[in-house]
């Protein structure tokens, strides 16, 4: 039997080159596509049948919808995770959930390698690397993409060459969706000035006729569970937002900031559920929880917001950071009411029945039952004296 091998495809032109490629080398190519959003059962036949038009020996489909929330988005939602305070890491979540699927089916296939369509140019490939050499330290990696650096032009003349025709994307901008997000990529996203118009966005333009729409979020110990009182399962309550929040146009943005390889980049992206359903969190948090609990929730929830952009979950302190993030989900149990218009949105109110704002005790700025008026003065007094005391020293400003 020839060597063999299981590919991470996707369909487009880098995979199909990458079974075909791999075949000349003499392997049997396995090929498996792992859905974490943006699939129609439409695309993954699709996907099948392009597998098998290239000559792969199996394809296997993966769902691992559930498998990306209850492992990675639970915690993005936890920490309130959004780089740089406004991408949501949906394809840092994915590469490394998708990793571990592929690992999960080529042991069972018993192959001896592992491959991925990654470039050199960008995070994917140290992501997709990590994952394989992490939980299959056993399995050679076969990146030919990479090491060949062809440009796309090269693997179209190559596949005709062969009698194979892949249709390839004419459009000015690249997509990738997900569960938790679309990224963006096209010719304004490779500076530090333009702008995406509406027209990149798959939500496409936004009516500004559209009415203001009121939605009520629950959530049980962090966990979105609800719409509108209508209790639904996280994945199809993330799908649920993404589809009404696109119709909004909200989630929008191009974040930049830094990438594995070290330099700088630039990425559009569409995540309406993600922004509703962050901004809904925080807001809950901020009455259920003490000040400290937030204070090093926002520090520890872009550490692991970081750690997992940049390759490194299977670092020992990730578990750590998630065994902290669960904990202080205990109270996080309520209602966030929002009001969705044209292109943005706005938080209304929340309660919860573990609520820390009690009028019954005291309302800020207006009366209290807890301490006297000569009480609050001391206070006052006493908390000001280490400044007094600092500016009381000879020369200091």
């Amino acid at each position: 039997m020839s060597k063999q091998v299981l590919l991470a495809f996707s369909g487009g032109l880098d995979t199909s080159f990458c079974v075909v490629h791999l075949q000349e080398q003499g392997w049997s190519v396995h090929t498996v596509t792992v859905d974490t959003g943006g699939f129609s059962g439409e695309e993954l036949a699709r996907i099948e049948a392009a597998s098998a038009r290239l000559g792969a020996i199996s394809h296997r489909t993966v769902d691992a919808r559930k498998t990306l929330f209850d492992h990675f988005l639970r915690y993005l939602i936890y920490g309130n995770v959004l780089r740089g305070q406004a991408y949501p890491l949906s394809v840092s979540a994915e590469r490394v959930c998708q990793a571990q699927a592929v690992v999960a089916v080529a042991k069972e296939l018993g192959v001896e390698a592992l491959a991925h369509g990654s470039t050199g140019a960008g995070n994917d490939q140290v992501r997709f690397d990590v994952a394989f050499r992490t939980l299959a330290p056993e399995l050679k990696i076969l990146t030919p993409i990479r090491e060949l650096a062809l440009s796309r032009a090269d693997e179209v003349a190559f596949l005709a060459s062969k009698g194979i025709e892949v249709p390839t994307k004419t459009v000015v901008y690249s997509v990738n969706e997900g569960m938790w997000g679309t990224s963006i990529g096209g010719a304004e996203t490779l500076d530090s000035w333009s702008t995406l118009p509406d027209a990149a966005y798959p939500g496409g333009a936004v009516s500004p006729e559209l009415p203001a729409f009121e939605l009520v979020i629950s959530f049980d110990q962090g966990v979105p569970v609800a719409l509108n009182e209508a209790v639904m399962e996280p994945v199809a309550l993330i799908a649920a937002l993404n589809g009404l929040g696109k119709t909004y146009g909200v989630g929008r943005g191009i974040h930049l900031g830094d990438t594995i390889l070290g330099i700088k980049g630039r990425v559009g992206f569409e995540a309406p559920a993600a922004h509703l359903l962050i901004s809904a969190h925080r807001e809950l948090e901020k009455l259920v929880l003490s000040g400290q609990q937030l204070f090093w929730k926002e520090s520890l929830g872009n550490l692991y917001g970081a750690l997992l952009h940049e390759g490194k979950f299977f670092d020992p302190l990730v578990r750590d950071l998630e065994a902290f993030l669960r904990s202080s989900q205990s109270r996080v149990t309520g209602d966030v009411r929002l009001t969705l218009h044209p292109r943005g949105f706005a938080v209304g109110g929340v309660r919860s029945p573990n609520s820390l704002m009690n009028s019954k005790v005291a309302s800020y700025g207006e009366a209290n039952h807890l301490w006297s008026g000569d009480e609050a003065a001391g206070f006052a007094k006493l908390y000001g004296v280490p400044q007094m005391l600092a500016l009381s020293v000879g020369g200091a400003k």
